[in-house]
């Protein structure tokens, strides 16, 4: 994307810092963060990263041609530069660059999803609802970046800020009157969505996850975190069920409502059931607004109570741009979400689906809500991650021994490590229960034995991979995508039968 040179006072506009030398009038040509892709004149912001320090690059990013330097610390370069100082450059980044694009998001309704489950299949229906009542819809998530017909591979869950506004502005420039994005408790916490102010804040949920040394301290930072968002947005929607609603509004700035089953909820979902067909399973309920009294139901092809809650915040959004109860009705039938409960239909006998659970907690909610349409068997599929924490693989094990009737322990991602000594570590988890299992450590292999050990009534589920569409092994990544693994072994199988 051509830019024109933009004068570096009106790039920090509305930002707190010192010029310690050079001129505001200094023209940009570029706004950089990563020091290999510096260029003659550009603006290059040192961010303290996790692992490296970008400003021990000032003086290479002067010598490749930088003309300004954003920092929040002292660097010795010569006195031709104009040197800026922040208190946070991470910070200043998401506000330079907001500035660089133009402002993009005053161009967009802008959407964002925080919490620890949902976030990305509500994006979706979310996408789904608006573009079935004629808003074209952008989207950032775990997944994928979508913007018109270009699906761009994700990094992470939310990208860096000038990411972030760079899409913008492609969606902007796209045509598309709204987006919808998945907003990390890290990307919170590392200001990539600041520079602008969210028209809608959603939280799903929260549960201790993401703590760890390079995470979160503590539950009660994520959860700080988290809450940054109802202070960077105009309407809040909560979920009024979650039993840290309280802790989750404090200090909100924002418009409030909620949702949830709640008699206390705005919007409030009634009457859920389970509905098992031949190869699906999906939720009903009847949908109640607390405001107006309207009342209509909802059905949903995606299992499981947490799609009332995921299908419920979907609904608490698009009901702000007008949308009608057929647009809505009509889109969440038919929404559908790479890798996450997605049923693969292989046989009218039992059904087949792909998850992304790939910890213990996500394994434990899986099962227990699969649990709850009484299969005739629960059978698991998963593996563990290499150079990854043992603990995990105990957790795992231990939780599909609990759950499931039956596990099929295999590879996934095994990375640097032996793929038998992950199976090892699980197995140790297994041994802790009276579940039943089997080791079958190539994935195809695994996934075919599942399939053609399919009993009436199973629910089968592949876990770990969800939207992943490769095999990690030393360094290198495989195209490995489960769902095509399906398609060669039912082809085989009908090749077979033709023989």
């Amino acid at each position: 994307m051509d830019q024109p040179f933009v004068k570096l006072k009106d790039l920090l506009d509305g930002l707190e810092y010192k010029l310690e030398q050079g001129s505001l009038d200094q023209e940009v040509s570029a706004v950089v963060y990563d020091s290999r892709h510096v260029s003659r004149n550009c603006l290059f912001i040192c961010i303290q990263g996790a692992v490296v320090d970008g400003h021990s690059f000032a003086s290479k990013a002067v010598s490749d041609g930088a003309s300004v330097l954003v920092t929040e610390k002292e660097v010795d370069v010569p006195s031709g530069v104009t040197l800026v100082r922040v208190p946070d450059t991470r910070y200043a980044m998401a506000f330079i660059s907001a500035a660089w694009f133009g402002h993009p998001a005053k161009q967009l309704v802008t959407i964002g999803i925080t919490g620890t489950k949902g976030k990305t299949t509500t994006t979706y229906m979310v996408k789904s609802i608006l573009e079935n009542a004629g808003y074209k819809t952008g989207l950032i998530g775990t997944i994928e970046v979508i913007i018109g017909d270009e699906h761009i591979p994700a990094a992470n869950t939310t990208p860096e800020s000038y990411l972030v506004q760079e899409y913008f502005r492609r969606m902007a420039d796209e045509g598309c009157k709204c987006v919808v994005m998945e907003v990390s408790s890290q990307a919170l916490m590392l200001h990539r969505t600041q520079g602008f102010v969210f028209d809608y804040g959603i939280f799903t949920n929260i549960e201790p996850d993401h703590i760890g040394p390079n995470e979160h301290k503590d539950f009660d930072h994520y959860l700080a975190c988290k809450s940054m968002l109802l202070r960077q947005c105009r309407r809040g929607i909560v979920n009024r069920d979650d039993e840290h609603f309280e802790m989750m509004i404090k200090g909100h700035t924002c418009e409030l409502e909620t949702y949830g089953f709640s008699p206390e909820a705005d919007l409030q979902a009634r009457e859920g059931k389970l509905i098992r067909g031949k190869g699906t399973l999906g939720i009903s309920f009847a949908l109640y607004s607390r405001a107006s009294g309207f009342e209509f139901p909802v059905e949903v092809d995606i299992p499981g109570k947490f799609s009332i809650y995921n299908s419920l915040t979907a609904i608490a959004v698009c009901r702000h741009f007008g949308v009608n109860k057929e647009a809505i009705t009509g889109a969440l039938k038919t929404a559908k979400v790479k890798g996450r409960v997605e049923l693969v239909k292989v046989s009218d006998d039992f059904i087949l689906m792909i998850d992304y659970a790939h910890n213990a907690m996500a394994l434990e909610s899986l099962l227990s809500t699969l649990r709850e349409y009484e299969p005739h068997r629960l059978v698991c599929l998963f593996g563990c991650g290499g150079n990854r924490s043992k603990l995990r693989r105990y957790e795992m094990g231990e939780v599909s021994g609990t759950l499931a009737d039956f596990t099929v322990i295999t590879s996934d991602n095994p990375r640097n490590e032996d793929p038998m000594d992950i199976i090892a570590d699980i197995r140790c988890g297994m041994e802790k229960t009276d579940g039943k299992f089997i080791e079958i450590p190539d994935r195809k292999e695994a996934i075919a034995y599942v399939i053609h050990h399919g009993e009436p009534g199973d629910i089968i589920v592949l876990a770990g991979k969800g939207h992943e569409d490769y095999q990690e092994i030393r360094g290198k990544k495989y195209p490995m995508d489960e769902r095509i693994i399906i398609a060669d072994i039912l082809e085989a199988d009908r090749r077979a039968l033709d023989a």
